[in-house]
């Protein structure tokens, strides 16, 4: 779209002139007296002199498009390039027998949810908030799978999170192998060329699983540069756990439960990451939101404005169309009388 540099105040002053311009002609006496209109009549019928009075309108329209011009007319494109350096976000969730613990308490709630209910809540909207990312998921109980792989197709990774189980339900090892998983996660990061590399362990418990201890894998995840943030969820002391009878029925019973939070903790200080502790959904919350705003994914917005003139599109008519009026007003095609 044709924009303008300047407003077309100018172009008021068009009609202004012709309405003087024709005031003026209305009240000019005659320059010629003729004794009889019969004289000039065959003349005022005569198409030269009927053409003539068209090259006053020729002149106010090259008038106006020459006022155009000085407006500065042109056209204006806007171009943008964003890059995204993302981050590489590999998310380990514990899925042992412990998770279906009924103590994470939600706003708005009957009852408290287990804390695996409200880890897949708040870890979906985290994948949610991270649309530049590579992000992937790791489960583990008594032994670790990949449930996503690093991938920018986050409904896929969603998926894989609402479709997350308790080892009741999912046929793996009760346990909490939480060494093996954070290797597992690493391994994976390592393959990935990103510059930032994290991994979210969220857990219930202690390691009581797997062939590698916490301290080593963390150990090993500060030499391929990758920052653990770990997680402390669930309440500590007992908990309302569902088991499973000798009638196959399913029932709440009272369980001890704790977190290893110096294990946690000693994970965190070593790769240069941050221990939490969440005793409730609205806390789990708070704790992916912090790590979402320390991990921010850099964006660098480039814009380019490029600037077309098109003076000359209402300049060069202007001009020719004064110049033919004024060509013509010395022919035979000027008006007459």
């Amino acid at each position: 779209m044709i924009q303008l540099q300047y407003p077309l105040v100018l172009l008021l002053l068009v009609p202004i002139a012709l309405v003087a311009f024709w005031l003026a002609r209305r009240g000019r006496p005659a320059a010629v007296a003729f004794s009889s209109t019969e004289i000039v009549r065959a003349v005022a019928r005569s198409r030269r002199s009927r053409w003539g009075r068209f090259l006053p309108a020729l002149r106010w329209l090259g008038v106006s498009l020459l006022v155009v011009a000085l407006a500065r007319p042109h056209v204006e494109r806007h171009h943008a390039s964003i890059h995204a350096s993302g981050v590489d976000v590999m998310l380990a969730v514990d899925v042992s027998g412990s998770m279906q613990a009924r103590d994470m308490k939600s706003t708005g709630a009957a009852a408290p949810e287990s804390r695996l209910a409200a880890a897949k809540e708040v870890v979906s909207r985290f994948i949610r908030d991270r649309s530049n990312d590579r992000i992937g998921l790791v489960a583990f109980a008594g032994d670790p799978y990949l449930a996503s792989p690093l991938t920018l197709d986050h409904d896929w990774v969603e998926k894989s999170v609402e479709g997350l189980t308790a080892t009741a339900q999912n046929g793996l090892r009760d346990g909490t192998a939480i060494g093996s998983a954070i290797a597992t996660g690493v391994r994976r990061l390592d393959a990935q060329d990103a510059k930032s590399k994290i991994m979210i362990l969220l857990t219930d418990g202690q390691n009581n699983a797997g062939k590698i201890a916490p301290g080593a894998a963390a150990e090993a995840a500060k030499a391929l540069g990758v920052k653990i943030y770990t997680v402390g969820v669930g309440s500590k002391g007992d908990a309302l756990v569902p088991v499973t009878n000798d009638r196959g029925r399913q029932e709440l019973v009272m369980a001890k439960v704790d977190v290893d939070e110096p294990s946690l903790q000693q994970v965190a200080t070593t790769t240069g990451g941050k221990f939490y502790r969440a005793t409730d959904t609205a806390s789990l919350q708070k704790v992916y939101d912090e790590i979402d705003r320390l991990e921010k994914t850099t964006r660098t917005v480039t814009r380019f404005d490029e600037k077309t003139e098109r003076f000359a599109w209402f300049a060069v008519p202007g001009l020719a169309l004064l110049g033919v009026s004024i060509a013509l007003s010395s022919t035979r095609f000027r008006r007459v009388p």
